[in-house]
């Protein structure tokens, strides 16, 4: 099964969709399913600096008060999921796209998954810039890619191109907002759903397979 998991890195949202379809996932191990982590950029017009995190959120919710209200709405899913949140430490709302690449870089290595992870991880719970090349250098280097040619590469224009036309597909899909999953190119589903509701989904795509993919 192929599920296209379309997100941003700096999506609350997304975090703890992907939890949540992990553990739908740990509940169907008989299940072969291959995760593809696909671009949704939801600020692309934001400088390659970034900007003051306090000031995008004023501008997004009007105010200090909602921004709360869906932090604390965000952090109690996340804590259901295992996840800390820490909104108070982050200080920057990074341009997401170089940490795309950083992704699409390590899937020469097979570790996609555990560098959208720790991207989350940095971001959410450590308040780190996921929008610096130094940062996202330190995070490639601690899954074992070797530094000086991850700089290189994150220094250049390279694949900034492919996470572009990932995004633009995703819209031309119909994709409006993330989280959203598309499983074997044919269903969609939009949201940070519940496990039972991913676990459905997954059961009705299971079914329509021949017999044969789960021998």
């Amino acid at each position: 099964m192929r599920i296209e998991y379309v997100f941003d890195t700096v999506c609350p949202w997304c975090y703890v969709g992907k939890r949540r379809l992990e553990r739908a996932l740990a509940q169907r191990p008989e299940t072969r399913a291959r995760i593809v982590w696909r671009p949704f950029l939801l600020n692309p017009d934001l400088p390659p600096e970034g900007i003051d995190r306090r000031v995008y959120l004023d501008r997004k919710f009007g105010g200090n008060a909602r921004v709360q209200r869906v932090h604390a709405a965000v952090a109690a899913a996340g804590k259901s999921e295992g996840i800390e949140f820490d909104f108070e430490s982050i200080t920057r709302m990074p341009n997401s796209l170089n940490s795309h690449r950083l992704i699409r870089y390590a899937n020469a290595t097979g570790r996609e998954a555990e560098v959208v992870e720790a991207l989350y991880k940095a971001y959410f719970s450590q308040g780190l810039d996921i929008g610096d090349v130094a940062v996202l250098t330190d995070l490639g280097a601690s899954f074992g890619i070797e530094r000086e040619a991850l700089a290189a590469y994150l220094a250049s224009d390279d694949d900034a191109a492919g996470v572009l036309n990932d995004n633009a597909r995703a819209h031309r899909l119909g994709v409006n907002g993330v989280p959203c999953l598309i499983l074997d190119g044919s269903y969609a589903l939009a949201g940070a759903q519940e496990p039972d509701i991913l676990l459905r989904l997954i059961d009705i795509v299971r079914e329509s397979q021949p017999e044969a993919a789960f021998s």
